[in-house]
């Protein structure tokens, strides 16, 4: 009795093991995309860029010359700090560094917006990646895709890497859907 259970349950794990590589031997495929690059090459997110850009230059243009009318009043300062009496000179000091911390404030309210408009323009286009990368994930066969810059991945070699893949079928839907809006426009006249 005991002999013929163990050799059922030999036979049982005899059959597991020839089946269960099998089963497991299902290829794991794993790749990486890199969204950065992707961003940074898609047409919206040069159109992006460009914006943030803009935005960036008209900021450090008005705080050019906030610097240097600052920098003026600290040369004028000290070019009569001997002439002026203590409690005028003082006022100037106070003055300056009033225009100072104004200065500061305002690099951070930029720094602030610049952050909060990269984020507004950015994540939509992210987004639409992130769906590119599960759609071809799913119709490719992948098990795990990475992404390249945040998962720790040194080294991977090209063909494990989607990120062309994704810039090419972003630029692709962002074509079709232009043209589509296009065509319902001029339909519209």
């Amino acid at each position: 009795m005991h002999v013929r259970r163990h050799a059922v349950t030999l036979a049982f794990a005899l059959l597991l093991a020839a089946v269960a590589p099998r089963l497991y031997a299902q290829a794991t495929r794993v790749a990486v995309v890199d969204l950065q690059r992707a961003l940074t090459e898609t047409e919206d997110g040069r159109r992006a860029k460009a914006r943030l850009k803009r935005t960036f230059e008209a900021r450090q243009r008005t705080l050019d010359a906030k610097q240097r009318e600052l920098k003026a009043l600290q040369e004028e300062i000290e070019a009569q700090q001997k002439v002026l009496s203590p409690e005028a000179l003082q006022k100037r000091v106070e003055a300056f560094q009033k225009a100072y911390m104004e200065l500061q404030s305002t690099y951070m309210e930029y720094q602030r917006e610049l952050a909060s408009k990269e984020a507004e323009l950015t994540q939509p286009i992210l987004r639409r990646m992130q769906e590119i990368v599960q759609r071809i994930g799913q119709s490719e066969g992948y098990t795990l895709i990475l992404e390249r810059n945040e998962s720790g991945v040194i080294w991977v070699p090209a063909n494990l890497d989607l990120t062309d893949m994704v810039i090419q079928q972003y630029n692709a839907s962002s074509s079709e859907g232009s043209s589509r809006r296009g065509r319902r426009s001029s339909k519209r006249r």
